[in-house]
């Protein structure tokens, strides 16, 4: 029989077990393999030493999502413990948890190339990030943003797009410029009320701490403790791009993400993502990644359409020669 303690610094440790132990109760429901006792603000885990162990870490995630939530749902409690499920996949599990939505769901680092990505923020201000449609690439982007936001290492979120037509003309679409603009900026408010209620980002947004806005408005701007996100950076041109990196303030992260396979510029202009992966590639700080069709985590035709145009392009290049 071994026995393994751990405590809830709360002064309120009902947020913790639940009204009537409730959460308790569903502690120990899933986790049939040891005996649990709450004493104040303590759990006592009792049992075999392989699943004290287990148990131990699994409740050990779930205080410290308690930590930086101060409350917790019980499809939260399911949710982080059922996705912790056994001893030899627990570190990569954890490992791999950006964060937890509202709804308690773990957002994950899905592939190798996300994992790396998450590594690459950690050890770098900037971050270059390229790869095809549907790899995951804004939306790990705004989840490390969130994340961030939520621990307190940045004040603020922007995240910004620039407004370059796909085969329409701004012109004809209805309404002010800000009606106009919405429907460029759409995606990053679809991947926000993904990752927090919409409510919360209601009121974030009113509050300035979460700003969206198109690239032509960062001009002028200091950037401080702040994370900042530009998408769709392969319709800017260098200048544009330049201008939109030299807005880091202090204590901010930046992470600049497209597709160079979808450039949309006027005039067969060159995009300044590519030529600026090529300028900056040996500045320290800054970290570059390319995602592929094995990152796609959409529906299974995309990761197919996606290679189909692949080997177009190969074709068509090679025929060129």
């Amino acid at each position: 029989m071994t026995e393994k303690h751990i405590r809830i610094e709360t002064n309120k440790p009902l947020l913790f077990f639940g009204t009537k132990h409730r959460n308790f109760d569903l502690l120990q429901q899933l986790l049939p393999q040891v005996k649990l006792i709450a004493r104040g603000n303590e759990i006592k885990i009792q049992g075999e030493s392989i699943e004290v162990e287990l148990a131990e870490k699994k409740l050990s995630a779930l205080v410290q999502f308690f930590y930086k939530h101060t409350d917790m749902s019980e499809q939260q409690i399911i949710s982080i413990l059922t996705n912790l499920s056994d001893e030899s996949s627990l570190s990569a599990s954890t490992r791999s948890i950006i964060l937890h939505n509202g709804d308690g769901k773990p957002i994950k680092a899905l592939t190798q190339h996300h994992q790396q990505m998450v590594e690459l923020s950690e050890t770098n201000d900037m971050v270059f990030v390229t790869g095809p449609a549907g790899s995951g690439k804004t939306y790990i982007a705004i989840a490390l943003a969130v994340k961030a936001l939520k621990n307190r290492i940045v004040k603020r979120i922007v995240l910004s797009r620039p407004a370059v037509e796909a085969g329409e003309n701004l012109g004809y679409l209805p309404g002010n410029m800000k009606e106009k603009l919405d429907p460029y900026l759409q995606p990053l408010y679809d991947a926000l009320l993904d990752l927090l209620p919409r409510k919360k980002l209601e009121e974030f947004m009113e509050a300035g701490i979460i700003e969206i806005a198109p690239l032509a408005y960062m001009r002028g701007r200091t950037l401080d403790n702040a994370f900042v996100i530009l998408d769709e950076a392969q319709n800017t041109t260098l200048l544009q791009l330049k201008m939109f990196l030299t807005r880091m303030g202090k204590n901010a992260k930046f992470i600049i993400t497209g597709d160079t396979t979808q450039i949309d510029l006027m005039h067969n202009n060159p995009s300044g993502l590519i030529m600026a992966t090529r300028i900056l590639k040996n500045i320290e700080g800054i970290g570059f990644i390319e995602f592929n069709e094995q990152d796609i985590v959409r529906h299974p035709l995309v990761k197919k359409i996606v290679k189909a145009f692949e080997n177009m392009s190969v074709n068509i290049n090679n025929k060129n020669v």
